[in-house]
Formats: structure tokens, C-alpha cells, sequence
């Protein structure tokens, strides 16, 4: 479903990715992994096409999204799931808000957006969060919240940057029970992370990346950098 082929980006003619080729196929768990200035954030920017390689092609569902037109960005992004570490929900709308916002600004009818925001409230056991502001729910919570407004357009890729970089070890995993469930159902994961013990125990596909180059690629693998 995804490739990439002789990968190469610079930065002020610092090597950030160097022909880096990866192929993952539909519905994986992946990890990627490695040191700060590994080149993962970069190569994630470059999968949600925020930014184009200097060389190289990537493939998503079979279609170069290098050459990708700016008019056709918006449509391509609704179809991949991007989750951070600082969770971007609006403070100012409610939990059902913020899932329901993804949804409007796509015109889709207030009925359609009522059952799926509510659906998908149900799916990350947020239901009873509905009408709160993010500022008075967990750091848990507001995570899960974030996943659901990823969700919302029932995308075939997830991609969870540091998800449970702000969260404490129990809420963490939970976030990666959510993940591995969301997987479970179809959809492709990346998970970014420095969080060693969770790679271990996920026992799933892991890339590393170090020095902008992939160190190694090994499926049921460790965090070994």
C-alpha cells in the first residue's frame, strides 16, 4: 500500500533521508524508530506530502504522491489518519465538537456527521466526554479524542506521531490498545516512537532509522539502535 523508493531529502544540504526504500503492505502494524535526527518526522512529513523528497518516488495505494497537484492534497490527506503528541484539538469546541469539526469543513450533511462522530466516540469509550472541552478531560482522554477526529473519515492509513509522548505509562498503553484494535479492524498503523518498552512488547514490524538511512527492518523485532 505504501513505498518508498530511493528516498533522499535534504535540509540546507544536510543529508535528513538517504535512499531510503520501504514497502508496507495494507493493514500492518508498523514502528518506526531510532534517535532524535533519525529522519522518522521527516519521513512522516513527507508520507502526509507537507513536504516533497529532492529525489525518489512514493507510492500510496499505487499512486506517486510526489507528483501529487496542490488542489488535490486536501482530498489525499482525509484519506490518512495523523495523530501527534500535542493532541491539536481546539480548546474553544467540545470533544464532539472537535470530531464533528473534521466533518464540516467537508460539507457533510449534519446528520451523516451525527452518526458518525457518535460511532466513533463509542469506538475510542468516549461517549460520556461528548459535551466536554478538552481542557477538562485527561491527557488520556484528549489523546483518544484526537484518534477519533482521525478517524472520523475512515482513512486506510493511521499515523500516531509520538501518541503517548504527553501520557503516563498506563495511559499510554491504552493508547496502543486503541491502536492495535484499530488495527485489528483493517487499518494500516505507523507508530513513531521512542518508547522502547512499548515497541517490545508490541512485538510487531519494526524500522529503524538512524542517520537518515534505515538501519534495519525486522517483523516481531525490538527497539535495537
Amino acid at each position: 500500500m505504501i513505498e518508498f523508493i530511493h528516498i533522499y531529502k535534504d535540509y540546507n544540504k544536510v543529508h535528513a533521508l538517504k535512499n531510503i526504500n520501504i514497502k508496507i503492505a495494507s493493514g500492518e502494524f508498523v514502528s518506526l524508530v531510532g534517535p532524535s535526527g533519525a529522519g522518522k518526522s521527516t519521513l512522516i512529513r513527507l508520507l502526509i506530502r507537507e513536504e516533497k523528497p529532492i529525489s525518489g518516488k512514493i507510492f500510496v495505494a499505487k499512486r506517486n504522491i510526489v507528483r501529487l497537484k496542490s488542489s488535490e492534497l486536501p482530498f489525499y490527506r482525509r484519506r490518512i489518519g495523523t495523530i501527534f503528541q500535542d493532541f491539536k484539538l481546539l480548546p474553544q469546541k467540545t470533544i464532539y465538537e472537535n470530531v464533528a469539526f473534521a466533518l464540516e469543513v467537508c460539507d457533510v450533511p449534519q446528520e451523516e456527521i451525527d452518526i458518525k462522530v457518535k460511532k466513533i466516540l463509542k469506538l475510542v469509550s468516549l461517549s460520556e466526554k461528548a459535551d466536554v472541552y478538552p481542557n477538562a478531560v485527561s491527557g488520556g482522554e484528549k489523546q483518544r479524542a484526537a484518534i477519533a477526529r482521525a478517524l472520523v473519515h475512515s482513512p486506510k492509513i493511521l499515523i500516531a506521531d509520538e501518541p503517548t509522548g504527553n501520557l503516563d505509562p498506563t495511559n499510554a498503553w491504552e493508547i496502543i490498545e486503541l491502536l492495535k484494535k484499530i488495527n485489528h479492524a483493517g487499518t494500516l498503523v505507523i507508530l513513531a516512537t521512542h518508547n522502547q518498552a512499548i515497541v517490545d512488547k508490541l512485538r510487531q514490524r519494526v524500522i529503524v532509522l538512524k542517520n537518515g538511512k534505515v538501519a534495519s527492518d525486522q517483523r516481531g523485532g525490538k527497539y535495537i539502535i
